[in-house]
């Protein structure tokens, strides 16, 4: 599976505590580590059988354990927590193509916005974003339950199917040579339906979750 990237202009970093952007920085690369298990669980992409349940997020959650795949998703999680940590990255889209066509047929995209800094922060404040950590876990489990739920309103995967991750990031960052350019890839037609999950918020970052889908003949 190649590993595609685009580059679109993103946000500088603003200037915060290296500690406190570091452990943001973790749980939104977590985040979209874990959602992709889920969407290739959900969808179909690989056996059931490929799969092994763990625990994150106080939710039983099923992620792939096939081989291949792990290699390929540490690949991606390797460069995705640098990105995410310099603020390098905007926005990260998975997308599910047909194998037989090469069409793709739905695309999951993370929209993430990195916050502006208040540099003045006090210890009560300091102790209010800590304390905050049951919320993000809280509005992270809504997110990966509306993806779970998906599969009731998203249309059949018919035929085999494999994945592309894209990631939008600054033009200036380093990109690792097994890493290519990508044109951006979406769903097309005259039927696509575009849903807007929640999102989650931490002191440095907004993620925002979207899926978008080709509408079924009837």
């Amino acid at each position: 599976m190649a590993e595609p990237h685009t580059t679109i202009p993103s946000k500088q970093v603003p200037n915060r505590s290296k500690l406190a952007l570091k452990g943001d920085s973790k749980i939104v690369a977590d985040f979209f580590e874990y959602s992709i298990h889920t969407i290739l669980y959900q969808r179909g992409i690989y056996s059931p059988s490929d799969f092994k349940t763990v625990k994150k997020y106080g939710l039983s959650m099923l992620v792939s354990a096939d081989d291949e795949v792990i290699e390929y998703m540490n690949r991606i999680m390797k460069q995705l927590r640098r990105w995410i940590y310099s603020g390098m990255i905007s926005k990260l889209v998975i997308a599910i193509v047909s194998k037989e066509s090469g069409e793709v047929v739905e695309t999951w995209r993370f929209d993430l916005k990195v916050n502006k800094a208040d540099d003045e922060k006090n210890g009560d404040e300091e102790k209010e974003r800590n304390q905050s950590k049951e919320d993000i876990k809280r509005e992270i489990q809504a997110i990966i339950r509306q993806i779970t739920a998906s599969v009731t309103f998203l249309p059949e995967l018919q035929g085999g199917h494999t994945f592309n991750v894209l990631v939008y990031a600054d033009p200036n960052s380093k990109v690792p040579p097994d890493w290519g350019e990508s044109e951006a890839k979406e769903v097309v037609g005259d039927s696509v339906e575009s849903v807007r999950f929640r999102s989650f918020t931490t002191d440095t970052h907004s993620v925002s979750t979207f899926v978008s889908y080709r509408i079924s003949d009837q």
